[in-house]
């Protein structure tokens, strides 16, 4: 079964939701690291190992970061379409997005043809 636009939009919507919610959890829990590895004391007192492993949860938390900014870019993107009466339009030639792929990717901007030549550049 394919999904109809309002079903598209109820999912954007949830998504950005929790995109949201995601990237303020991400905020919450890794604030201090970011501090205590870049101070005046970095690696003070620590073993070298401990330092590692806080340089490595920083990196892997600015990809997460980095990820769900992008999913939520992409998202907020769709959702604009949407009020501007041009969602399951292509970004790049203007034709219509194949429904089965909104449905898996309801954040598609570019159909399959466009995408595919985007990706060869």
């Amino acid at each position: 079964m394919i999904a109809t636009k309002e079903m598209l939009r109820k999912r954007l919507e949830e998504e950005r939701a929790r995109l949201l919610s995601e990237l303020s959890q991400l905020s919450i829990g890794g604030s201090g690291a970011t501090e205590d590895m870049t101070g005046e004391h970095a690696g003070y007192g620590n073993h070298l190992a401990d330092d590692a492993t806080e340089i490595f949860e920083q990196e892997r938390n600015l990809a997460l970061r980095r990820n769900l900014q992008n999913l939520l870019a992409m998202s907020e993107h769709a959702l604009h379409k949407f009020d501007a009466g041009t969602y399951g339009r292509c970004d790049e030639c203007g034709g219509p997005i194949d429904p089965a792929r909104l449905e898996a990717l309801p954040w598609a901007s570019l159909c399959i043809r466009c995408k595919a030549r985007q990706e060869r550049r």
